[in-house]
C-alpha cells in the first residue's frame, strides 16, 4: 500500500528491551511498524511532497542540533489514556521540533492541535486504566534507560496495522 503519511521521528532503540512488548499491546504504532521513538513532528508532509528541496532542509535543520545524551527515568502521563516515558533532557526535542515548524509552517505538531508539544516515548494509550497501570509498574522496573541520540529519522505509511511504516532517510545530528 501506498504511504499515505510521514513522520519525523527520533528512535530510542535502547528502550526496546524495556517497552517492545507492552507496544506490542498498547501501541497502536507499534503495530504499524514504528520503533520506540519520540515523535518530533507529526503528521509530517504528505510523502508525495517530500521533495529533493525538502529533504535538504530537513538535513540543514538537523544538523544545527547537536547530538546529544538523553535519560528516560520518569512514568508520566497525558490524563490516564497516555502512558510514556519522559525523556531528559527534554530541550533539544522541543528545538528539533520549533526548527521544522517553523521551517514548514504547513505542517504543524499533531495538526496543531495541542498548544505545547510535550517529548515523550510513548508505552500505550487508549487502553483501561488498570492495564496501562500494570505497565507503567513493569517498565518502572527497567529506568533509567540511557541513550545517544545521533539522528532525526523519515519515516512513511498508512495509520494501520500491518508493518506499512518504513524508514525514508536519516539526517545526522550537529
Amino acid at each position: 500500500m501506498e504511504p499515505t503519511q510521514s513522520a519525523l521521528i527520533v528512535p530510542i532503540p535502547e528502550a526496546e528491551p524495556a517497552v517492545a512488548g507492552l507496544r506490542d499491546r498498547l501501541d497502536a504504532a507499534a503495530a504499524w511498524g514504528i520503533p520506540a521513538h519520540i515523535t518530533v513532528l507529526y503528521p509530517f508532509l504528505p510523502p508525495a511532497q517530500l521533495t529533493p528541496s525538502v529533504l535538504a532542509a530537513l538535513r540543514l535543520v538537523a544538523a544545527g542540533v547537536p547530538r546529544f545524551f538523553l535519560t528516560l527515568d520518569r512514568v508520566a502521563w497525558f490524563t490516564d489514556r497516555v502512558l510514556w516515558l519522559a525523556p531528559d533532557p527534554a530541550e533539544p526535542f522541543r528545538e528539533l521540533t520549533h526548527r521544522i515548524a517553523t521551517r514548514f509552517p504547513q505542517a504543524p505538531p499533531y495538526e496543531g492541535v495541542f498548544d505545547e508539544v510535550v517529548p515523550h516515548l510513548t508505552v500505550g494509550h487508549d487502553h483501561p486504566k488498570p492495564e496501562l497501570d500494570a505497565a507503567a509498574e513493569q517498565v518502572r522496573a527497567h529506568l533509567p534507560i540511557r541513550a545517544r541520540v545521533t539522528a532525526l529519522r523519515l519515516v512513511a505509511g498508512v495509520p494501520q496495522p500491518g508493518d506499512s511504516w518504513h524508514t525514508l532517510t536519516d539526517f545526522p545530528l550537529g
